[in-house]
């Protein structure tokens, strides 16, 4: 090939993302040992590209730039290209999103980074066009200026990018201080978050906005707790208003990446599994809560489109659902101009639902002023009221017309979907489903979630290095991420609640010790983001890191510690304890600093700082009275409450976990399901009603 055009190595990568940008002339390379040997070797700078399948921005710099011949020639005479996933390598995007963001105050996808030969960031920014634009400079201008510089000054390069790369390496530094970690702490971050709060449109910020499950979870946690009436205000206005908003897909259901105003109104229409496990998980505990039918409606359409978008037809979740078709749209998929909606819909169902969704001829898109993004404007009293109809007979009618409308929508060419499964975004929807189970009793979201769950604990699992992060056609790919481990120990618990299965706890205890052996900090404590035993590290790969920050999915050493504390009740692993407590207390004087990105820290901190609260219901699963006394204990709001479901015989035999051994009274059943309430190390005498386990899981007077 020639110089000009080399090709590149992208075609037969396994990240679609990637695939994508395989016919471009730019040389690219895939993030290995090859290409930072080859840099070396012809001493050129490295030009990194991180971005998604699912980032628009990401596809117009390919087109504008990446795929611009001339841009191509420079970048392949005088740099080393290497192109990054970032849902595919999230360890190396963390570190230079921090390296770009400290140089240039810039931040998001695309990244772009300029490193000397060993990985060290010298440059970056974001989008950069081909040429001289508005202000931002063209990819022309800047390539040859970096490629001159490089040449004629590479000695001040390197220097100040050592310098750079010392001192990034102190950013995420954590040490233990004298702070406690204690309710003071949670505090802070919960009035953090409080402080943050938009009581006019809910969420946290100005626009944009973006949805902060962890910091709802925090925050119906401290409900809980105290009984206060604000937290749950908080968690309401929040999840009404994105319910009701364009963040929401109205007709298919989901959440949208994030609103681009703090209406909730104008979305980035790109839908990721991890964001909507997230808020299932707030939607179905708020309507535990409060019994408002907007919050199961949403749960609903989550489960909806998790089912018919992002499902593989045998088990596992993919990974995103792209925005657009192409360059030239912008969510034209999800909104709708009123020539189409007319198309669609007339008569009443047309009416009623123009003035539900607010569809006009004007609409909300910039791009393309016609077009409607949905959102719920007007109530159903008022319509009904306004058009002198039963309130009944608005709600059939919009029924009708969102089966209409989905139905139109199906035959439109559908955005691309990321059918990579990923293990920690699995763990989070393994989870989020397994609640839907408990809060709604829908059998087959237990099941879809169980058949998920095994399939990653056995094709993901190695019993020396844990779980990988990816599964391409059955195979597993790229091992070492600390994400991985806590978000399926977690799925394995819950698991185990749920079914009192012993392969989940067993499991669970098995990969917690692989991930304390490959990510524990034996010096300060705490978790590494990466395991200390790889090898294979280039560039920023060796900066060691601790995930301490909710962005954008929980952090991975918060989940790690609830999980080492739940381990350490099941299993009466004082050890496991130790290294949730060690953890924390690592974290604790920065935390409140934190402040929304640390709520899923202040949650793990809450759950330490307390005994837990376990219900025991034993009895045979097809007995009613098994069943009855599980949604008690389902439905029953109580702070720090697990559930588990244990078949009489298997309690009989004392076949439980080292904890559950110790803690529950050896007592005769004689065939009448019970239900045992443990608060710590002291059990409840057992009850046979669901009346009385409710009863016992009220909360105290004091409260």
């Amino acid at each position: 090939m020639s110089q000009e055009n080399p090709g590149n190595e992208l075609a037969k990568a396994a990240s679609a993302y990637l695939r994508s940008a395989a016919h471009q002339p730019v040389g690219w390379r895939e993030w290995n040992g090859e290409a930072f040997a080859q840099a070396k070797a012809q001493d050129k700078p490295i030009l990194l590209d991180i971005g998604a399948v699912w980032c628009h921005w990401c596809h117009v710099m390919d087109r504008e730039s990446y795929e611009n011949a001339e841009v191509a020639r420079i970048i392949n005479e005088s740099f080393i290209p290497v192109k990054v996933d970032r849902d595919e390598r999230p360890d190396i995007d963390a570190r230079y999103q921090v390296a770009v963001s400290a140089l240039t105050g810039q931040g998001g996808w695309p990244l772009t980074a300029f490193l000397t030969p060993d990985g060290k960031p010298f440059f970056g920014g974001t989008y950069f066009p081909s040429d001289d634009r508005a202000g931002r400079p063209g990819m022309k201008r800047l390539l040859e200026a970096i490629a001159h510089n490089y040449r004629t000054q590479r000695d001040q390069i390197h220097d100040s990018a050592a310098k750079i790369a010392e001192a990034l390496s102190e950013v995420e530094h954590f040490k233990e201080g004298e702070e406690a970690a204690d309710e003071k702490v949670v505090k802070a971050i919960v009035e953090s978050i409080g402080g943050m709060f938009d009581a006019q449109n809910g969420g946290f910020g100005s626009a944009p906005k973006f949805p902060h499950p962890s910091a709802i979870d925090l925050l119906l946690e401290v409900y809980l707790e105290t009984r206060q009436d604000w937290p749950l205000n908080i968690v309401t206005t929040t999840l009404e208003h994105m319910g009701r908003g364009g963040v929401y897909d109205q007709i298919g259901g989901g959440f949208h990446r994030y609103s681009v105003d703090e209406r909730w109104i104008v979305p980035h229409f790109e839908k990721m599994s991890y964001d909507n496990a997230g808020l299932l998980g707030n939607y179905l505990r708020a309507y535990q809560l409060t019994g408002n039918k907007l919050f199961r409606d949403i749960s609903l359409g989550i489960l909806v489109f998790l089912e018919n978008v992002l499902s593989h037809p045998e088990a596992g979740f993919y990974a995103s659902q792209d925005a657009d078709i192409n360059l030239d749209d912008d969510g034209d998929y999800f909104t709708w101009t009123l020539d189409e909606f007319n198309a669609v819909l007339e008569g009443p169902e047309a009416q009623v639902a123009a003035l539900y969704y607010h569809v006009e001829a004007q609409g909300e898109m910039h791009h393309n002023p016609a077009k409607n993004v949905l959102f719920i404007d007007q109530s159903i009293s008022a319509i009904a009221a306004r058009l002198k109809l039963d309130e009944a007979k608005i709600v059939e009618l919009l029924a009708s017309a969102r089966r209409k409308m989905s139905a139109a929508r199906a035959r439109r060419q559908t955005p691309f979907i990321d059918k990579s499964i990923y293990t920690s975004w699995n763990g989070m929807l393994i989870s989020a489903l397994l609640e839907a189970y408990r809060v709604l009793g829908i059998a087959g979201e237990r099941d879809r979630a169980l058949a998920t769950l095994d399939l990653l604990a056995t094709k993901a699992f190695d019993r020396d290095k844990g779980m990988y992060h990816t599964l391409v056609d059955g195979v597993p790919r790229i091992e070492g991420l600390l994400e991985d481990q806590v978000f399926i120990i977690a799925a394995l618990i819950d698991a185990y609640e749920i079914t009192g299965t012993r392969f989940y706890f067993e499991r669970g205890v098995e990969l917690m010790e692989i991930t304390l052996h490959r990510f524990w900090d034996e010096k300060a404590g705490g978790f590494f983001d990466t395991a200390h035993d790889l090898a294979d590290r280039h560039g920023s790969l060796t900066t060691q890191r601790k995930p301490f920050q909710d962005s954008p999915t929980p952090a991975a050493n918060a989940v790690a510690a609830m999980v080492l504390d739940r381990l350490d009740v099941l299993a009466d692993r004082e050890d496991f304890g130790n290294k949730a407590e060690a953890t924390l207390k690592l974290f604790a004087p920065k935390a409140a600093q934190y402040g929304l990105f640390a709520a899923t820290y202040g949650l793990a901190l809450l759950h330490h700082l307390r005994a837990p609260i376990d219900v025991v219901v034993v009895g045979r699963a097809d007995d009613d009275r098994t069943m009855n006394l599980l949604r008690a204990a389902y439905e029953t709001p109580r702070a720090g409450k697990h559930v588990f479901a244990f078949e009489s015989a298997v309690v009989q035999a004392r076949d439980l976990p080292a904890g559950l051994v110790t803690t529950l009274p050896a007592l005769p059943f004689d065939g009448v399901p019970v239900a045992l309430v443990c608060e710590g190390s002291a059990c409840h005498p057992p009850v046979q009603t669901p009346a009385a386990l409710r009863e016992l899981l009220a909360p105290a007077k004091s409260a």
